[in-house]
């Protein structure tokens, strides 16, 4: 006679097996058809930007047949366009600077607001950012680390400063003065953002 629990057993297993199996594929096939899903579409990153500008269309000076005593000035407006706090400095990168005579050339440069490239008529000083001659200005402020300043820019508007240049040629200027040109000057001024 043959074992009687096998038998059992072929009838008992079977059951509870196929219940397990079913009930996987139930939940199998339960996964795969209910989704959901959410998203967020459209995002971008722009940079900004730190752009300068002034309102000028020439040379700020071009002085012909000077005279011990001459003077004379003229205003220039910069304008940021940063959307964030930036620090505008003034220097000159004027390269073949070979002579003293520029010694002679007094120079006042005022920071403030009003006035335009030209007209000087509603320029209200804030500061004198420099007061001393065309040479040390040239020889002492040549790049951004060592250059005039800084002022802040708030990167709203208004956005924009304004400068006023003021010269004098000196009424001791001697006689090896006559018949001198400078150097052509460049007046730099730079922004960096303000951290």
């Amino acid at each position: 006679m043959g074992r009687p629990w096998l038998h059992v057993l072929a009838q008992v297993v079977p059951v509870p097996l196929g219940l397990l199996l079913s009930g996987g594929l139930v939940w199998s096939a339960t996964n795969a058809d209910w989704s959901g899903n959410s998203s967020n579409s459209g995002n971008t990153w722009a940079s900004s930007s730190l752009g300068l500008a002034n309102d000028s269309k020439v040379p700020m000076f071009r002085i012909d047949n000077m005279r011990p005593g001459d003077r004379g000035s003229n205003c220039i407006r910069i304008v940021s366009n940063a959307s964030f706090p930036t620090a505008l400095k003034l220097y000159s990168n004027s390269p073949n600077w070979p002579t003293n005579f520029q010694s002679f050339i007094n120079l006042r440069i005022e920071v403030g607001s009003g006035g335009i490239f030209g007209d000087c008529n509603g320029f209200t000083p804030h500061k004198t950012a420099f007061d001393g001659t065309l040479d040390q200005f040239v020889a002492l402020f040549t790049d951004f680390r060592t250059g005039v300043g800084p002022w802040t820019l708030p990167g709203k508007p208004p956005n924009s400063l304004s400068f006023r240049f003021t010269w004098k040629f000196s009424p001791s200027a001697p006689n090896s003065a006559q018949s001198v040109t400078t150097n052509e000057v460049t007046f730099t001024w730079e922004a960096r953002e303000n951290k």
